[in-house]
């Protein structure tokens, strides 16, 4: 088990106990929107996956499921895992366990799961949503009316096929 866990690890990019490489530079993640200062705290309790993750929010815990980017499948019991869709969870997980990110809402509050549909900035300011974009982990989805940055994710993501960064290694741009 420690051996799976450490080549998780190790394929997301990182290490144990060191942050993983990317391929943004600080001042790329510095160029994209702050958290608005109405963004509310989320202590995070567990990574479901790469765009999804459990948290306590105002003293609920709540499913959150972030908004304009989709990771590949790792955890729906009808399919198999999908490519790269390890090495997006454990991105996830490495940067986002047992931390307090800052949440921001869009037009519709919950998705027809009932998990609460958010916007994300890690404890440093970056922008969760758009750093899987543009790392490579994400794919683009956009569902109107939650629209608010679908612009800045479809850039991001070019930028990441283009480059031939995470889940789009191997195939040409």
């Amino acid at each position: 088990m420690l051996a799976a866990i450490l080549a998780v690890l190790l394929l997301a990019g990182c290490r144990p106990g060191q942050a993983p490489r990317l391929a943004t530079t600080p001042a790329e993640r510095a160029s994209w929107p702050p958290a608005p200062p109405e963004a509310v705290a989320a202590r995070v309790e567990r990574v479901v996956d790469g765009d999804t993750f459990v948290a306590a929010v105002a003293g609920r815990s709540e499913r959150i499921r972030l908004i304009g980017v989709d990771t590949p499948e790792t955890v729906d019991p009808d399919r198999p895992v999908q490519p790269y869709g390890r090495e997006a969870s454990g991105f996830a997980k490495r940067m986002l366990s047992d931390r307090t990110v800052r949440l921001e809402g869009d037009v519709e509050p919950r998705d027809r799961y009932g998990r609460l549909l958010a916007y994300v900035w890690l404890p440093d300011g970056t922008f969760w949503n758009a750093l899987l974009a543009a790392e490579g982990y994400a794919r683009l989805i956009t569902i109107p009316p939650d629209v608010s940055y679908a612009g800045l994710f479809r850039d991001l993501v070019e930028e990441a096929r283009v480059a031939n960064r995470g889940l789009w290694a191997g195939r040409p741009p």
